[in-house]
């Protein structure tokens, strides 16, 4: 009986201590040990704000243009630590704005002349990353290939956006920044109110500069079909940008520098209005330079289009 009673004693004790060795000796490996962050994009034009229904002077020579979009998606995020160690951000699977490893950032909301746009607007990509000191980001413009040739009438958001989809051949427009010309602008070429269709199947006004970017060179039977190679060309940007901590900087993204050596005023004579990623529009090329992509047989340079403020 004594020996009962000391073994209850005994069982009791380590009852009570129990929750000690669970949170202080074998503490356990949980979300309490990762972060939650938010990784907050700004649009800017030059040292203006974005807006939909304003007025800027962009390209070289300035030309006098509003805009019509501005949306491109983002992909494979991984912050570097203090120790130059790259960590993956596991994005917040919210159903709308971020799915897998891709997240919309959408700086139109739908007034002024961002007609084909939407209400809504969204400039963060949150995620949750192991708790930490970080000092630099790397992401992907545009679309990992396992994703890009999706049907989008079935994909979920926010890949089910049509407006920003050729085809099953061609895949997604990774990038959206459209702009039409002021009435004040003389422009030249073919920016005389004609409408062209060209190969991805879009009909655009010619009254416009158009900005997307995407996939070329995507060989299929049909533009009903995903490729049966990985596409030529598949123009997606690596952007790497130091100086970052997720808590203190914000990424700044400015349509100022990607028309830095562009002139919107002319076209190319038979090839869409503006750039449509195809590799014979040298309208293209300085905005595939800023983007840091190669084109036109010319190895990429860094990129200018993405900063840290």
């Amino acid at each position: 009986m004594k020996n009962l009673k000391k073994f209850a004693v005994f069982s009791l004790a380590i009852l009570a201590i129990q929750p000690l060795f669970k949170n202080h000796i074998f503490p356990q490996v949980n979300a309490a040990q990762n972060q939650e962050i938010a990784i907050k994009f700004i649009g800017q034009v030059g040292n203006q704000p974005f807006r939909c229904g304003n007025n800027y002077n962009l390209g070289k020579p300035a030309t006098t243009v509003t805009p019509l979009d501005f949306r491109f998606y983002v992909s494979d995020i991984t912050l570097i630590d203090n120790n130059n160690k790259a960590i993956p951000l596991s994005l917040t699977q919210d159903g709308k704005w971020q799915y897998q490893n891709v997240a919309l950032i959408d700086f139109e909301n739908k007034t002024g002349a961002c007609a084909n746009g939407t209400e809504e607007t969204r400039d963060l990509v949150v995620g949750t990353l192991p708790q930490g000191k970080y000092k630099a980001i790397k992401f992907t413009l545009g679309l990992p290939e396992n994703l890009n040739h999706e049907d989008s009438t079935l994909a979920p958001s926010p890949l089910n956006l049509t407006s920003l989809w050729w085809s099953w051949q061609f895949g997604y427009k990774f990038a959206r920044i459209d702009f039409a010309f002021s009435a004040k602008t003389q422009s030249t070429g073919k920016h005389q109110n004609q409408t062209n269709q060209h190969k991805h199947g879009e009909k655009e006004q010619s009254n416009s500069f158009l900005i997307h970017l995407g996939s070329t060179g995507c060989q299929a039977e049909t533009s009903s079909q995903k490729p049966i190679t990985k596409c030529r060309n598949p123009n997606t940007s690596t952007i790497t940008l130091t100086d970052f901590e997720p808590s203190k900087n914000a990424i700044i993204v400015d349509l100022a520098k990607l028309l830095s050596n562009t002139d919107l005023s002319r076209n190319q004579a038979n090839t869409s209005p503006g750039c449509m990623s195809e590799p014979n529009d040298k309208d293209c090329t300085g905005i595939m330079a800023t983007l840091g992509i190669p084109f036109g047989g010319k190895i990429s340079v860094q990129q200018t289009l993405f900063s840290v403020k």
